[in-house]
C-alpha cells in the first residue's frame, strides 16, 4: 500500500465534534455522558510510554539528538518497514482524515495531516490542534503528517522497537508514527516532540512544557510543572486570560505563543467548586479518557481504572481565554514542584543561576502507592520539566532560558504545591488556597521581587530566598522549618533532599556552564 491510502473512500475527512461523537457511540468505542460529553477508554496503556519512543538516527539528527534511554534511535530501514506495515494494516479500513496546524503564531505555524484508526483519536485532534477555517482547507499543504493506528502491533524482532507499541519521529520524512497504543496523549507529544527539536535548531525558539496565561495589564506569567503540580489548576485563573495549559514558545522577540488549541486536563478528583473552569468545559464535544462511567455520570474519585483520568476539550470551552493564543514577555515565571519530603519553601525567589539549575532538574516526588515498591516518597526528576520529549540535551534548554531571563527581566519563583509540616503521611498537602494567594500576591506586586534582608529570609540548604509575609498566607506556613517544629528532623530531611539534587545533577555537570552550576543546593555528607 502507498501513502495514497488518504485518498481511499474509505476516508473520512474532517468531520465535525457532532459527527464523531455519534460514530464512537455506534462503533462501540465510548458512551455518551450526562454532560454530553464522550467518555472512551484507551486500552493497556492509560499513559505515556516514554521508553518505546524512537527517533531516526539520520544525517539531520545524528549530531543534535541528545541520544541514550529518553531519545533512543532507530534505523531509517526499520522506520520505512513500520511505515509500509502500518499503511498495509490500515488498508481496507475506515480511517479519519484531518488537517489542523500547530502554533498560534503564524511566523511559526506547522501544517499537519493527521491519520487515524478510530473516530476517537480525530476527536481528540480536533480538540487538541489549532483548526483550519473553511476556507483554508482548499490550499492547505501539509508538512508534517501523524499516522496512528493503536490496533497495529509492531513485531520488535522485525521492526526494531522493544515492544508491540511504538512511537517513532522521523525529521527527513517529516512523519510520526504511533502504534499498538490507544492513549491519545502519544498524539499531542509526538508533534512537540517534533517541535522541541525544530526550533532550538533552526528558530531560537525556546520550546517549553509550561502553561501560560495574561492578566488584565497584559503582564504574561508561565507555568512549568511535572503531572500533579497544580500546572493546568493554577493557570486556569478568572482573573486572567489563558493563553494555554501545556506547550508554549519564546521566540527572540520575547513572544510567548501556544503550540495546540486545546487543554488536556487531569480529572481525578475534580469537583466544580476548586476548578470550575475545567469541570465546565466537559460537555458536548469534549472527550473524557479512563474515568468510570455509572449511568451515564462520569465518578472523578475512582481511580480504579487509573490515576492519570484525562479531558480534552477546545481552548474556547474555557471562557477567559487570550485571542489569539499569544503573550508578550514574561513577568513572571513559576516553577512548581510537589515536594513529598515537606522541606522546600511553599514560595521562594529563584536566581538566574537557580532558576537554570532548577529547570534542568525538573523535580517532583512520587509518593507512596503511585507505583509498584515505592513505600516512602522519592525524588522524581524530569528534565526540563519534560524529559521525555526533549530531543536535545537538557542544557541547551537551559542555556536558552537562562538567557532569556536575563534578557528580559523575568522574576522566576519556586512553587511547592506539596507538603507541609512533615513529609507525606506525617504531614498535610499545602492548601490550594494559600497557594492561589501565593501566586496571586507574585502577579499584583504584593511580594516585592526585589530580594531585601526586611522582605525575605535566604532558606540556608537551598539558597533560595523565602518572603517572609504574604497576604493570605500565616507567615507560619511561608517557614517549612517551622511547620514541622523539629528542627533536626527538618534538616535532615532537607539535606535528604539537596543531596538528591546534586547526585542527579552530576550526569549534567560537565556540560553546563559555570552560571548554571552556581545555582544548586548544598551537599550534606552525612
Amino acid at each position: 500500500m502507498n501513502d495514497n491510502v488518504l485518498d481511499d473512500a474509505q476516508v473520512a475527512f474532517q468531520l465535525d465534534p457532532e459527527k464523531l461523537s455519534q460514530l464512537i457511540i455506534e462503533n462501540n468505542e465510548g458512551v455518551k455522558t450526562s454532560s454530553g460529553s464522550i467518555a472512551i477508554q484507551t486500552g493497556t496503556f492509560t499513559g505515556r510510554s516514554p521508553k518505546d519512543r524512537f527517533i531516526v538516527k539520520d544525517e539531520i539528527t545524528k549530531e543534535p539528538v541528545d541520544w541514550g534511554s529518553i531519545n533512543q534511535p532507530i534505523n531509517p530501514q526499520n522506520f520505512a518497514r513500520i511505515k509500509k506495515d502500518i499503511l498495509d494494516y490500515l488498508e481496507g479500513k475506515k480511517i479519519y482524515k484531518r488537517f489542523a496546524y500547530a502554533c498560534a503564531l503564524d511566523k511559526y505555524r506547522l501544517n499537519i495531516e493527521f491519520i487515524s484508526e478510530y473516530a476517537w483519536s480525530d476527536l481528540f485532534i480536533h480538540n487538541m490542534f489549532l483548526r483550519l477555517k473553511e476556507s483554508e482547507l482548499k490550499n492547505f499543504t501539509k508538512e508534517w503528517t501523524v499516522i496512528n493506528a493503536p490496533g497495529f502491533k509492531a513485531h520488535p524482532e522485525i521492526h526494531g522497537t522493544h515492544n508491540s507499541n511504538f512511537t517513532v519521529i522521523s525529521f527527513k520524512e517529516k512523519t510520526v508514527l504511533i502504534g499498538g497504543t490507544g492513549y491519545t496523549g502519544e498524539i499531542k507529544k509526538g508533534i512537540f516532540s517534533a517541535l522541541n527539536f525544530l526550533f532550538p535548531v533552526y528558530h531560537d525558539v525556546l520550546p517549553m512544557h509550561c502553561s501560560a496565561n495574561v492578566g488584565k495589564d497584559k503582564d504574561t506569567a508561565l507555568f512549568f510543572g511535572l503531572s500533579g503540580t497544580g500546572k493546568t489548576t493554577l493557570s486556569a485563573d478568572p482573573e486572567r486570560e489563558l493563553i494555554g495549559d501545556d506547550e508554549h514558545g519564546w521566540d527572540p522577540n520575547n513572544t510567548i505563543f501556544n503550540f495546540e488549541g486545546g487543554c488536556y486536563a487531569k480529572v481525578i478528583n475534580l469537583n466544580e467548586k476548586s476548578e470550575p473552569d475545567i469541570f465546565n468545559a466537559i460537555k458536548a464535544g469534549a472527550l473524557v479518557e479512563n474515568t468510570v462511567v455509572k449511568n451515564s455520570e462520569i465518578d472523578f474519585n475512582d481511580s480504579s481504572i487509573t490515576q492519570n483520568t484525562r479531558v480534552s476539550y477546545p481552548i474556547h470551552y474555557i471562557e477567559n481565554i487570550q485571542i489569539p493564543s499569544v503573550g508578550s514577555t514574561p513577568k513572571n515565571i513559576f516553577f512548581l514542584t510537589a515536594d513529598a519530603f515537606g522541606v522546600l519553601p511553599p514560595v521562594s525567589k529563584l536566581t538566574a543561576s537557580q532558576a537554570a539549575y532548577h529547570f534542568i532538574s525538573g523535580y517532583t516526588s512520587k509518593i507512596a502507592g503511585t507505583e509498584a515498591g515505592i513505600v516512602e516518597p522519592l525524588p522524581s526528576f524530569s528534565a526540563c520539566f519534560g524529559a521525555p520529549f526533549m530531543p536535545l540535551h537538557p542544557t541547551k534548554y537551559a542555556e536558552m532560558l537562562n538567557k532569556k531571563i536575563k534578557e528580559s527581566g523575568a522574576n522566576v519563583w519556586l512553587i511547592n504545591t506539596g507538603w507541609t509540616g512533615g513529609a507525606y503521611g506525617v504531614g498535610t498537602r499545602i492548601k490550594l488556597k494559600y497557594t492561589r494567594a501565593m501566586v496571586n500576591a507574585i502577579l499584583d506586586g504584593s511580594i516585592n521581587p526585589d530580594y531585601t534582608y526586611k522582605d525575605y529570609h535566604i532558606h540556608s540548604v537551598f539558597g533560595v530566598a523565602q518572603p517572609r509575609t504574604c497576604p493570605g498566607v500565616p507567615d507560619a506556613v511561608l517557614s517549612p522549618r517551622k511547620t514541622w517544629d523539629n528542627d533536626s528532623a527538618y534538616y535532615k530531611a532537607a539535606f535528604k533532599l539537596s543531596n538528591a539534587f546534586r547526585e542527579n545533577f552530576e550526569k549534567f555537570e560537565s556540560y553546563a556552564n559555570e552560571d548554571i552550576r552556581r545555582g544548586g543546593p548544598q551537599r550534606f555528607d552525612f
